[in-house]
C-alpha cells in the first residue's frame, strides 16, 4: 500500500489540487448559498409533481400532468434503478455540492486523457485545466445545463479508452470505454453524444486509413471489434433510457408533422430556422483568442468610465446614477455584444496562450492524432456557422442521419473546445522531448507567434479596419431610445456611437490581454527549447498561465453574485396569492396562466398546478400543432374546455395585481358525448376542433372507426364517470351507464404505454379532438383505469440490468489483469 501511494503521489497531489480549485472557485458552495440557474428553476416547475410522488411512492411516476396537458416524464426525471451509471452519476452529485461535482469531472476526466497520451503529470494537470475552465463549460454551468455540462465532462475519458484500445490494451481499453460512453449516454444529452460520435468518427477513418497503409489491418480490425462490443454494451447499459427516449421522440417536435396543410412545418425532424437560431458567427470565431472581441454577453457590460456613460453625464445624469442608467438602457436594447445571435451568456474563449499552443501543434506535433484533431475541428467550426454556411449545414441537416433533430448548432463547438487543449499540450510536449531540432523548433515558435500575435496586434491597433461593431439591433434601439426621449435623435444617435466605441474599447482591451499571455506562453516555450528552466516548471508555470487567463474570464460570467441564500431561491417558487386560491380546490382540473410572459415558456406554473402551459424542448408534436393552430392569436375556448382548464390566471388592468378567472364551462375529467364526427385526417381533424362542442362531440379520425360499435353505442343521459383516484400514471374512474358509451378524458393521448382496464380487462381505447383518449365503455357500473405501462422502460431496465451486470465484472477482470501484468513486470 505504502508503495502504491508512493508511486502514484504525484496523481493525488494533482487530483487534490483540483479538489482544491473547484472549492475555491466555487467557495459560496460552502456557505450554504446556491448557484441561481434559470434552468434548474425551470427544472423545478418541471419536476415538482414527479418529485412530490417519488416521496410519496418511493418511486416517481414515468408520466406527469404538470405540464402541457400531460407528457411522458422520460425527459424530464425518471429513475433508471438497474442503470449501474446512475449511481456513478449520483456519486458525485452526493458528496460533491453543485457544480463542483462538474467541474471536478471536466478535471478527472482531461486528466486520464492526457496521461493515457503519455503526458507528464503536471502538464497533463495544465491541459485538464485548459479544457474545465474554458468559458463555455462554465456558462452553461450558469444557465443550468446541467445535463449538456456532464456529458460534456465525459467526453475525454472516452477518447481515452479509444486510444487505448487502438494501443492494443484490448480489454482495459474497451471496457473503459464503455463505462466512460455508459456514464455519458446516461447523462442523457443525446446531442452532446451525437457531436462527439461524428468527431470519432473522423477518428476511425484516420485509424483505419494509417492501418491500411501500414498493413496492420489485423490489429485494426480486432481493436474496432472491441471498441464495438463496449458500445453496445454502453448501449445496453442505458437501454431503457435509449428506447424510451427514441420511443419518445417520433412523438415530439423532432418528429414526423401530423398535418399536411402545413407546408411551413418540417415533415420530419426540427425547423430548418428554428434549428439554426443559434448560429456562430464567421468572425465571432475570434473570442477562441480574445473574449470581448464581439462585445460580451448580451446586456450593458460598461461601467461609468465608458463613452455610453460620458453621454448620460453631458445630459446631466448624477454619477451615482449612471450605471443604474446604463442598466435600465440595456431593458430597450442597448448590449455591449453586437453578434447576430438573439442573445448569448458569452463567448466562446479557449485561452489565448493555448491558442497559440494550438497552432504551434499544426507545425511540430508529429503524432497522427493532430490530422484527426485538425479535420474534426474545422469540420465542427464550420458545422456551428450553420445559416452562415448554408451549403455544408443544409447538406448535414437534410442528409445525415438525425442531425436535423438538434438544435442551436453552435453548441457543436464543444467539439473545437474539447481538442483545441489536445493539440496545445501535444504541442508543448513535442517541443520538451525535441524530437525536431531546436532551429526548426525555434523558427515554428516564431511563425505560430506571428499569426496569433499578429491577430492581437491589429485588432489592437485597427480593430474598426476589419469588423464593423454595429449590431443588426442597433437601428432598433436608437428608434426605441427616441421614443422614450420624446424624439431626441441625437441624444439616440450619441448614445448609439457612444456604444460602438465602447465595443471598440472593449476589443482593444482584451486583445491587449490575450496578447500578453500568448507572450507568456511563447516565452515559456522559448525557455523550454533552449533548456534554460527545468521542463517541470514549466509545465507547472504554464499550468498558472492558463489558470489564471481562464479563471479571471469565467469569472466575468459566473462568479460569486450568481450564488444566492437558499430562501431567495425558495422566493422564487413561493406561490402566490392567486395560486393559493386555486390550490383550495380539491378537484382535477387545469390552469392557464397568462401573467408571466410566454406561457408554453415557463414552467413555474407547473411548480402549484396541472398547467396547459410549461417549458419544455420536446413537446409532444400534436400539443405543439393544436398551439400553433389554436392558440396563435387567439385562444381557442374549446381547446381549453376539453383539456378541462378550470382556471385562467390573468392580471388586472393596471398589471399590477394578479387575477383568477374561474372558467365554468370546463369539460371536467371525464365525459360521456352523444355523437362522433368522424374525419379523413389530421388537418380535418384540426379544422373539426376549431370550432364544436367537446362536452356533446367527439372528433374521431376514420382509422380509430373500427373501434367504435355504433350499433351498441348510445347516449345515456343519466349515466356518470367520475376520476376516484388520481396518480398521474395510473388514473381510476368509476361510471354507470344504462348502454354503452362513448366516453372522453381531458387526457393526453400517447399511444406508447397507456392502457385501459375495466374491471381489469383491458380494453382498446382510441384517440379523439386530436389530442385527448376516448374509449367505447360497456354498459353497467364498473371500474375503469388508465395504466402507463410503457414497454420499452421496464423491458429496457432488464436489459439494462443485465448489461450493467457484465459492465461490472468485465472491468474487475479487465483490473485484476492489469494489476496482473505490472506485477509479473516488477518481478
Amino acid at each position: 500500500m505504502n508503495n502504491w501511494f508512493k508511486n502514484n503521489g504525484v496523481h493525488l497531489a494533482i487530483i487534490g489540487i483540483f479538489i482544491a480549485l473547484c472549492f475555491v472557485y466555487f467557495s459560496p458552495a460552502l456557505q450554504g448559498k446556491s448557484l441561481y440557474q434559470s434552468d434548474v428553476l425551470m427544472a423545478k416547475g418541471m419536476q415538482k409533481e414527479i418529485m412530490d410522488y417519488k416521496a410519496k411512492d418511493g418511486k416517481g411516476p414515468l408520466w406527469t400532468n404538470s405540464m402541457f396537458g400531460g407528457m411522458p416524464a422520460y425527459q424530464i426525471w425518471v429513475q433508471y434503478p438497474n442503470n449501474v451509471t446512475t449511481y456513478v452519476i449520483s456519486f458525485f452529485k452526493t458528496v460533491f455540492p453543485n457544480p463542483i461535482d462538474t467541474v471536478l469531472l471536466y478535471l478527472l476526466g482531461a486528466y486520464l486523457l492526457f496521461c493515457v497520451l503519455r503526458i507528464n503529470p503536471w502538464l497533463a494537470a495544465a491541459g485538464a485545466i485548459a479544457f474545465a475552465f474554458s468559458s463555455y463549460n462554465f456558462q452553461i454551468i450558469d444557465a443550468g445545463h446541467s445535463n449538456k455540462a456532464m456529458a460534456i465532462a465525459f467526453f475525454p475519458p472516452i477518447l481515452a479508452g479509444i486510444i487505448l484500445t487502438f494501443r492494443k490494451k484490448y480489454l482495459l481499453g474497451a471496457v473503459l470505454t464503455a463505462l466512460f460512453l455508459a456514464v455519458e449516454i446516461r447523462t442523457n444529452h443525446i446531442q452532446m453524444t451525437y457531436y462527439l460520435f461524428i468527431a470519432l468518427l473522423i477518428y476511425v477513418g484516420i485509424e483505419l486509413y494509417h492501418a491500411l497503409k501500414n498493413k496492420e489491418t489485423k490489429d485494426f480490425i480486432k481493436s474496432f471489434s472491441y471498441l464495438l462490443v463496449a458500445s453496445l454494451l454502453a448501449v445496453a447499459v442505458n437501454a431503457g433510457m435509449l428506447w424510451t427516449t427514441y420511443e419518445y421522440s417520433t412523438e415530439t417536435i423532432r418528429g414526423k408533422s401530423n398535418l399536411t396543410s402545413d407546408k411551413a412545418a418540417p415533415s420530419n425532424g426540427l425547423d430548418r430556422d428554428y434549428a439554426y437560431q443559434w448560429s456562430q458567427g464567421v468572425g465571432e470565431s475570434l473570442t477562441f483568442l480574445a473574449p470581448n472581441i464581439y462585445g460580451g454577453a448580451s446586456g450593458a457590460n460598461l461601467d461609468e468610465k465608458s463613452e455610453v456613460a460620458k453621454v448620460l453625464s453631458s445630459k446631466g445624469i448624477p454619477a451615482e446614477q449612471i450605471v443604474p442608467a446604463i442598466q435600465q438602457l440595456s431593458s430597450v436594447g442597448l448590449s455591449t455584444y453586437w453578434g447576430d445571435k438573439q442573445f448569448t451568456s458569452g463567448p466562446w474563449y479557449f485561452g489565448a496562450s493555448i491558442c497559440f499552443l494550438f497552432i504551434l501543434g499544426l507545425f511540430i506535433v508529429k503524432n497522427r492524432i493532430k490530422w484527426w484533431i485538425l479535420s474534426a475541428s474545422i469540420l465542427c467550426l464550420l458545422l456551428s456557422f450553420g445559416r452562415h454556411l448554408p451549403f455544408l449545414s443544409d447538406l448535414f441537416f437534410n442528409y445525415f442521419p438525425l442531425y436535423n433533430k438538434f438544435r442551436a448548432v453552435e453548441s457543436i463547438l464543444v467539439i473545437v473546445a474539447f481538442l483545441v487543449p489536445v493539440l496545445a499540450i501535444l504541442a508543448v510536449k513535442e517541443a520538451s522531448t525535441q524530437n525536431e531540432t531546436p532551429q526548426k523548433l525555434q523558427k515554428s515558435l516564431v511563425y505560430s507567434l506571428a499569426i496569433s500575435g499578429g491577430i492581437l496586434l491589429i485588432l489592437m491597433v485597427l480593430p474598426d479596419a476589419f469588423l464593423s461593431f454595429k449590431s443588426q439591433n442597433d437601428g432598433f434601439f436608437t428608434e426605441r431610445l427616441m421614443q422614450i426621449t420624446n424624439g431626441d435623435k441625437g441624444f439616440a444617435d450619441a448614445i448609439t456611437n457612444a456604444l460602438v466605441q465602447d465595443r471598440i474599447s472593449l476589443a482593444r482591451a482584451d486583445a491587449f490581454r490575450s496578447l500578453i499571455f500568448v507572450l507568456l506562453g511563447a516565452g515559456l516555450i522559448w525557455m523550454l527549447i533552449k533548456k534554460k528552466l527545468n521542463p517541470q516548471i514549466v509545465f507547472v508555470a504554464l499550468a498558472a498561465i492558463v489558470l489564471f487567463d481562464l479563471w479571471n474570464i469565467d469569472k466575468r460570467y459566473l462568479n460569486n453574485e450568481k450564488f444566492v441564500d437558499e430562501n431567495v431561491l425558495a422566493q422564487q417558487t413561493q406561490a402566490r396569492d392567486v395560486d393559493q386560491l386555486i390550490m383550495r380546490d380539491q378537484s382535477y382540473y387545469r390552469v392557464f396562466d397568462l401573467t408571466q410572459g410566454n406561457p408554453f415558456s415557463n414552467s413555474i406554473p407547473s411548480y402549484f398546478h396541472k398547467n396547459i402551459g410549461g417549458y419544455h424542448a420536446a413537446k409532444l408534436k400534436r400539443f405543439q400543432e393544436v398551439l400553433d393552430k389554436q392558440f396563435n392569436g387567439a385562444i381557442n375556448e374549446d381547446v381549453l374546455d376539453m383539456l378541462n382548464t378550470k382556471y385562467l390566471i390573468t392580471t388586472n388592468q393596471s398589471g399590477d395585481k394578479q387575477t383568477m378567472i374561474n372558467r365554468s364551462t370546463a369539460a371536467g375529467h371525464a365525459w360521456f358525448v352523444q355523437q362522433v364526427e368522424y374525419v379523413k385526417n389530421a388537418d380535418e381533424e384540426m379544422i373539426a376542433i376549431s370550432s364544436f362542442d367537446p362536452k356533446k362531440v367527439m372528433v374521431v379520425d376514420e382509422k380509430f372507426k373500427p373501434l367504435i360499435d355504433a350499433k351498441k353505442t348510445g347516449f345515456d343521459a343519466n349515466g356518470f364517470i367520475r376520476l376516484t383516484n388520481y396518480h398521474p400514471d395510473h388514473m381510476t374512474y368509476e361510471y354507470s351507464i344504462g348502454r354503452d358509451a362513448l366516453a372522453v378524458f381531458s387526457e393526453i393521448w400517447y399511444d406508447k404505454g397507456w392502457n385501459a382496464y375495466v374491471d381489469g380487462e383491458k380494453i382498446a381505447h382510441f384517440r379523439a379532438d386530436y389530442i385527448l383518449r376516448a374509449a367505447q365503455l360497456p354498459s353497467g357500473n364498473h371500474k375503469l383505469e388508465f395504466k402507463f405501462e410503457p414497454t420499452s422502460y421496464y423491458t429496457g431496465e432488464i436489459i439494462s440490468l443485465i448489461a450493467s451486470i457484465l459492465l461490472v465484472l468485465s472491468l474487475g477482470y479487465a483490473i485484476f489483469l492489469e494489476v496482473k501484468r505490472k506485477e509479473e513486470v516488477k518481478a
